[in-house]
């Protein structure tokens, strides 16, 4: 069809998309929940003024979610003076290390056809056309 970078851009993230919602769709999680849950498991007690701000989400999508999320027991809203702090519960925990492998699952599928050097280089590429001077180092299975 088209070659071009906004191209496969969009083709990358339907088929990631649709890979992240059918492997926590056990959790009752979907693509659209799954950064909520990675953002509190890395930033356990944040608000969610925190949360909207760090996801670049509106106010109203994030509130919706939130809620949905502790009803259906992966987050925990706690009162703390004015604000409320968020947390994963037990279960959220267990959702956050699904979550979180998935990246790399998704990664080690994905890349399949690129040899080690040539996955180095295609990341480093992405990175520089993110904008970012200095790609992270490379990213570790979670066991």
């Amino acid at each position: 069809m088209f070659r071009t970078f906004s191209y496969a851009c969009t083709v990358l993230y339907r088929r990631f998309t649709h890979y992240t919602s059918a492997r926590l769709g056990q959790w009752g999680l979907s693509f659209g929940t799954l950064f909520f849950v990675i953002y509190v498991g890395k930033h356990p007690g944040c608000t969610q003024s925190e949360l909207t701000a760090g996801l670049h989400l509106d106010w109203g999508h994030s509130q919706r979610t939130v809620v949905k999320l502790v009803e259906s027991g992966f987050l925990v809203r706690q009162k703390e003076g004015r604000v409320y702090r968020l947390t994963l519960s037990e279960k959220g925990q267990q959702a956050f290390a699904a979550s979180h492998q998935v990246f790399f699952d998704w990664d080690k599928q994905a890349l399949a056809n690129l040899d080690p050097a040539e996955q180095e280089q295609l990341l480093t590429l992405l990175y520089k056309a993110l904008g970012r001077s200095g790609m992270p180092a490379p990213a570790r299975k979670e066991e």
